[in-house]
């Protein structure tokens, strides 16, 4: 299954993972106060290791593109932990001087996941009201990137996803774009 090939590639890079920055690229900063995860970024050469992952990917693009006339052309995605006693504070998945990134996407890893195990994401509605998704094995979640405040609540266990986002443009041309 897509979950199966997923989860054991990310078992196969877990040494690999690095403290997860703040901002974009070069003005990015680690600072655990803020966020705690370890990733680790998934590049072209995991086309051939989960090529299903992939082409879901491309498919869902394909599916937004058509029914929701968004325009993406790309992904960028990540596999993330969450070690125990870390979080992620409130924030937007787009960079300030970046208008790329359309939407986001985060499929959860967490087979044993139990109430109690921290790590939920919070979603801020417009309302001074908030959504909690439990991070369960093989949950998907999507919501729009400039516009849905969220955080990473703190986890007691282990919290481990496949996060990324699907780009309306090339993510290098972002840097000239600049929201009003």
């Amino acid at each position: 299954t897509i979950y199966a090939e997923i989860k054991a590639y990310f078992l196969s890079r877990s040494r690999f993972f690095s403290p997860a920055g703040i901002g974009a690229l070069s003005q990015a900063t680690i600072c655990t106060e803020i966020r705690g995860d370890r990733i680790y970024w998934l590049e072209e050469e995991t086309v051939k290791t989960i090529p299903s992952f992939w082409g879901l990917i491309d498919e869902t693009i394909s599916m937004f593109n058509r029914y929701c006339f968004l325009s993406l052309a790309s992904s960028e995605f990540h596999i993330t932990n969450y070690p125990p006693g870390t979080h992620y504070d409130a924030h937007v998945d787009q960079f300030q001087n970046s208008n790329n990134r359309i939407i986001s996407i985060i499929m959860y890893l967490n087979d044993d996941w139990q109430t109690g195990d921290g790590g939920e994401l919070e979603i801020f509605k417009g309302d001074n009201n908030s959504l909690l998704v439990e991070p369960i094995a093989r949950r998907c979640v999507m919501f729009k990137s400039a516009n849905i405040l969220h955080r990473v609540l703190q986890c007691n266990k282990s919290r481990n996803s496949v996060t990324g986002w699907l780009l309306h443009r090339p993510s290098t041309l972002g840097q000239f774009f600049h929201r009003s």
